[in-house]
């Protein structure tokens, strides 16, 4: 009962971890269709942020408990800064090009923004273990577990919530849905695509980043975490669905549970039972799990 208790909590944790990160992917899939594959430096800028901003307020003696203030001031800074760059500075020229050139662009992105971090923040592994340990640990069936991963797992609850809750009770979210469903038409009716689009990036920019900010105290943070994290996101948008946050609230679930099995049974076929997991759904559901009806053009 014990070991299983403990694969449980550990799968939310890594289920909630992933959900933070891949949600802001599909929401900008679902949104712009544009895969971004630069989603992984922004959840690796999130990290470096947080670690710098707290290393900064740590220095200067201010009181421990703050740096959960920086965590999440870095993330906003991440979010509200790069993602409107990169989105007007470069992807509102290419929205009528090809879905793979997009592509393609974001990821000459990434390995831009992957080598600006190594002039900034350099090689060597960043620390910052203040945050993971304040909150000490609670014991649950005599197993004692770490508050700050309760943390985690209400963050992505909340996240779950507040999108739902935009995208189906606010007027700004049946305008995104109209947007979604015919751009074109939505734009003759006088819906602000645009806007709609840089505010979509920004917002996902910013989860992508809040996923880097509440990793950082669990890690070291090293260039080179972006490339990892964008392949699980990817999993897991694919096997819910490319553009669904129903899907991406379940393909972590089942990424996290599959990933935390094979960690305690079966510790050597770790990586590749995600993938196996994947490419089952994929043969039985092509476009994932939660993938809704193309519209087909005449």
């Amino acid at each position: 009962m014990n070991q299983l208790l403990v694969v449980v909590f550990d799968a939310l944790t890594y289920s909630a971890w992933l959900f933070i990160i891949a949600v802001g992917l599909t929401l900008i899939y679902g949104v712009m269709k544009i895969l971004n594959i630069a989603h992984g430096s922004l959840y690796a800028l999130g990290a470096f942020s947080a670690v710098s901003l707290s290393s900064w307020w740590l220095a200067h003696g201010y009181p421990p408990m703050g740096t959960y203030a920086m965590l999440a001031l870095a993330a906003l800074l991440v979010g509200l800064i790069a993602g409107p760059l990169i989105e007007r500075g470069l992807l509102q020229f290419l929205y009528e090009k090809d879905e793979v050139v997009l592509v393609l662009v974001t990821y000459a992105l990434f390995l831009i923004l992957e080598d600006l971090m190594k002039l900034v923040w350099g090689v060597d592994p960043l620390l910052l273990y203040e945050p993971y340990q304040l909150l000490g640990s609670i014991e649950i069936g005599g197993i004692g577990y770490q508050s700050f991963d309760l943390v985690l797992i209400a963050v992505a609850v909340l996240v779950g919530i507040g999108l739902a809750w935009v995208l189906n009770r606010t007027r700004s979210g049946k305008l995104l849905k109209a947007v979604i469903h015919d751009r074109e038409m939505s734009a003759a009716l006088g819906i602000n695509v645009k806007f709609t689009y840089f505010l979509t990036f920004t917002v996902g920019a910013i989860l992508a980043a809040v996923g880097g900010a509440l990793t950082a105290p669990k890690i070291s943070v090293v260039t080179g975490i972006g490339a990892e994290v964008i392949v699980l996101a990817f999993a897991v948008v694919v096997i819910g669905g490319l553009g669904s946050m129903g899907g991406a609230a379940l393909g972590a679930i089942i990424v996290g549970l599959v990933r935390t099995i094979a960690v305690h049974y079966l510790p050597e076929v770790e990586v590749f039972s995600i993938y196996f997991v994947m490419a089952v759904v994929l043969i039985v559901r092509p476009k994932g799990l939660f993938s809704g009806a193309e519209v087909r053009r005449i």
